[in-house]
């Protein structure tokens, strides 16, 4: 058996047409989406990450701004710099590019971020709503996996799934969100014992460690859809999953390459949600 593909990348520009079709809706009404990205410092993987996201605005219609700051910069800079935005009528949608500098407390840039404005969906109301089962913004990675999931049809519930990672930008909510769909969850992590036989009970297996190759073939049951968020970067400069992609590719039914899988839905939800903000003004 080999796997059928789930194409992130495809269903990726897909959802950005669409979302130039609302865009130019909203444009009638005299309303501009707008994301403002905000980096400090010079992170060469978070300069790639905002040029995609600043590429995906672009094709949807959605107006981006980037904040450029240095690496110096104090936390007070940039909570200045987020209490503007947050005033900025112009601006729906604010995000914190991560990671920061260690003298800065990502938690707290997070937090200062207007609820309305959270598009990346990190702010503690915006995950209280999800622990409540009544979300306002979804985090945008664990909402890119569900769409992905249904996008293949995959049913979901009364299904056991298996989340390997416990982060609050993706483990905790992307489990909350299948809970939310009548899923049985479990959540493991890398150091959890004997991984595998955990693993192998999974119809649904989200992967989401940042350990390259930790997910095997043995590891997965036969037939099974595998959400692959790991991104992770080789000694030989390549792209990796946390998922061994070609020998998991010939024992389950469903499963998300590295590149090209998770990633770009990602960044399609984050101007998703970005145009969502924008559409509740009032014209």
């Amino acid at each position: 058996m080999t796997a059928q593909l789930i194409d992130g990348a495809g269903l990726a520009r897909e959802k950005l047409i669409q979302l130039k079709h609302v865009v130019t809706s909203l444009q009638a009404r005299g309303i501009q989406p707008g994301l403002a990205t905000v980096q400090v410092g010079d992170d060469p993987a978070s300069r790639i990450y905002v040029r995609n996201k600043v590429k995906a605005c672009t094709e949807a219609g959605v107006h981006s701004t980037h904040h450029d700051l240095p690496a110096s910069s104090s936390e007070a800079d940039v909570l200045k710099l987020l209490n503007q935005l947050n005033r900025d009528p112009q601006v729906h949608g604010i995000i914190v590019q991560l990671p920061v500098p260690k003298h800065l407390d990502a938690r707290r840039l997070s937090q200062a971020i207007a609820v309305a404005k959270d598009v990346d969906g990190f702010n503690w109301q915006n995950l209280g709503a999800l622990v409540e089962g009544a979300p306002g913004i979804l985090p945008c990675t664990p909402r890119a996996a569900m769409v992905m999931l249904d996008h293949a049809k995959i049913p979901v519930e009364g299904r056991h799934a298996v989340v390997v990672g416990r982060s609050n930008i993706v483990g905790k909510p992307v489990a909350l969100l299948l809970i939310g769909r009548g899923a049985t969850v479990t959540v493991c992590n890398s150091r959890t014992t004997d991984l595998g036989a955990v693993t192998r009970q999974a119809d649904i297996l989200v992967v989401a460690t940042g350990k390259a190759g930790l997910i095997r073939r043995n590891m997965v049951k036969p037939g099974a859809a595998v959400i692959d968020v790991g991104i992770n970067r080789l000694t030989s400069g390549k792209i990796a999953g946390d998922v061994v992609f070609d020998e998991v590719k010939e024992v389950a039914g469903w499963i998300t390459p590295v590149p090209g899988g998770v990633g770009p839905m990602t960044v399609a939800m984050l101007v998703e949600n970005t145009v969502n903000a924008a559409a509740r003004i009032p014209a």
